[in-house]
């Protein structure tokens, strides 16, 4: 199945007709994966994560997205969205580093606070055609509503990308 996915992009990658990073563009993806969350009242919890996000290039090399993931599949229940803004640094054609920055809101079911968050991200994006890249990076995120008597207010995690442009 994951074979019959990636051959799926790969085709649309050479359907669509847009370059990337260029002024007017616009993104789409898919996030799909899985995660654990570990709280004291529930203990380690495992879910499975579904978002969907769109980015707009306002000038060539910059966009700005919104995106929705859902933490389904156990307790509590995890809603997020998320407003990043990326910047793709033109050094050459086919690779472009990139930096960027997102605030997000987490909302959080059975009685938890929901909360803010903020970070910075710093990666790699590989040119794959004119309309499609990979990219791996960093990610940093600090929770704002984060009390001093909480050790665990913010965590770094790696990012990995495939785009489509259109």
């Amino acid at each position: 199945m994951i074979k019959n996915i990636s051959l799926a992009l790969l085709l649309l990658s050479s359907v669509a007709s847009a370059e990337l990073f260029k002024k007017t563009n616009l993104g789409l993806g898919v996030t799909i994966g899985s995660g654990t969350v570990t709280t004291v009242r529930d203990g380690e919890q495992n879910y499975t994560i579904i978002g969907v996000n769109a980015d707009y290039f306002f000038i060539d090399n910059l966009s700005v997205g919104i995106g929705f993931m859902s933490w389904m599949g156990s307790t509590p229940t995890l809603n997020q969205l998320t407003v990043p803004v990326t910047y793709y640094i033109p050094l050459n054609k086919q690779w472009r580093p990139y930096i960027g920055a997102f605030a997000r809101k987490t909302y959080v079911s059975d009685g938890y606070d929901d909360y803010e968050s903020y970070g910075g991200k710093l990666g790699m994006a590989m040119v794959l055609s004119p309309n499609s890249y990979i990219g791996v990076g960093l990610i940093s995120e600090y929770q704002s509503s984060c009390s001093k008597w909480q050790d665990d207010c913010s965590r770094t995690y790696p990012e990995f990308v495939f785009a489509l442009s259109f």
